[in-house]
């Protein structure tokens, strides 16, 4: 069967390597003309892991994360231990350790084991088209390419979704009220120590840092503000100054440390209300396109990779027709995914200050705590994922 995959991140060259094992001819199609991901990295909680375990690549994947032992959080003014627990009962509990990895490093890995012969480049899809089984998209450029199926990958501004929901009202993107500031410096014990996930907080802004490979820090500062605010590069990391100038030594040491030359990327943070139409026909939808959620728990790459595993497994096992096969896809995946972004909305309402009395509680909980009910968070939003085949934690 041929399959047209549009999208080349996560997401689709994931879902992409899972049906080329079944034995599918395979092609994507990509409108960014080199391998330029958004944003630095991403926490690959257990559930992402076991699915790029699946997919043959554990021994790359564990090469490319960063030995993430333990979790800290600090007073972001005084920079005062508010806690620290090590992160060993969230392997022991899910069978799998978790990885902060490069972004465009997992990419690259996706594309070269997927195969770069097969990933077309710099080619925007405009539309697409479903008559007598078959499925045409038609490109930028005018050129067209025709498929049995057509997966649409293409983020958050998804053409493909709009024309899988297109009986429905259009389906808007939903701003989470925080702009976040990322990317990687080297690692230095001033800032954190190298095995930690270290957050520093107050005011309903954060500042912090997971370990990737090379000896790297990924990190990252969240600032509620309004959407749609001026920003030029050229402005580098003035906000972050502005933000954080009084914030404690750790958080100087990581402000001086970022080159806004060399890795600082601005996004703003938005999401989309939980649907459940993925599918119409021939033409099925994942990652962002999906389920866009915002960053607040870390499952986006993790639940991207979770409708790869759908994927794989559906078409290994139904036999009736694309279309029911599909449709048994979208069954499985609209509601776990739904509940993540919703989840991650929650979280993103508790940590950022919308409510003061509320982030002052989740400050004032975290003094003292041994960890327990963070884990039991984390632990929460992997137990449900299809990779577990049930079975949850232990």
């Amino acid at each position: 069967m041929r399959i047209i995959i549009i999208g080349a991140g996560i997401g689709g060259t994931s879902a992409g390597i899972a049906l080329k094992r079944l034995g599918h001819d395979v092609v994507i199609y990509d409108q960014m003309r080199e391998n330029r991901p958004v944003g630095a990295a991403l926490s690959l909680w257990s559930n992402g892991v076991k699915v790029l375990n699946w997919l043959g690549l554990g021994d790359e994947v564990a090469a490319l994360g960063g030995r993430m032992d333990h979790m800290a959080y600090l007073d972001g003014h005084t920079g005062e231990l508010l806690t620290r627990f090590s992160l060993a009962p969230v392997t022991t509990q899910t069978g799998q350790r978790p990885y902060p990895v490069a972004r465009a490093d997992l990419q690259a890995l996706l594309m070269e084991r997927f195969g770069l012969d097969d990933i077309r480049l710099g080619r925007r899809m405009v539309s697409l088209d479903e008559q007598d089984g078959r499925v045409t998209a038609t490109f930028a450029d005018g050129s067209t390419d025709t498929a049995d199926l057509l997966l649409g990958a293409d983020g958050a501004r998804s053409i493909t979704r709009d024309y899988v929901t297109q009986a429905e009202p259009r389906i808007e993107r939903t701003y989470s009220g925080y702009t976040n500031f990322n990317g990687l410096v080297p690692v230095d014990s001033a800032i954190g120590p190298a095995d930690h996930w270290t957050t520093y907080v107050a005011e309903g802004r954060r500042a912090a840092v997971m370990p990737v490979a090379d000896d790297r820090f990924y990190f990252w500062f969240d600032i509620p503000q309004p959407a749609g605010l001026p920003y030029d590069r050229s402005d580098g990391k003035a906000p972050l100054l502005e933000a954080f100038g009084g914030w404690a030594p750790g958080v100087q040491a990581l402000l001086a440390a970022i080159d806004p030359a060399v890795s600082l990327n601005r996004v703003e943070i938005w999401d989309i209300d939980p649907f459940h139409t993925w599918v119409r026909g021939r033409v099925a939808i994942l990652g962002d396109a999906a389920h866009n959620t915002a960053p607040d728990i870390g499952q986006g790459a993790c639940s991207a990779l979770e409708d790869a595993f759908v994927l794989g497994i559906v078409f290994a096992t139904n036999t009736v027709s694309v279309e029911d096969t599909l449709a048994r896809y979208e069954r499985a995946r609209t509601e776990r995914a739904g509940d993540l972004v919703l989840r991650a909305r929650r979280r993103g309402d508790e940590t950022h200050g919308y409510d003061p009395d509320v982030t002052r509680a989740w400050y004032d909980s975290l003094r003292g705590s041994d960890g327990a009910g963070i884990i039991r968070g984390i632990v929460g939003n992997i137990e449900g994922s299809p990779v577990n085949l049930g079975a949850g934690a232990l």
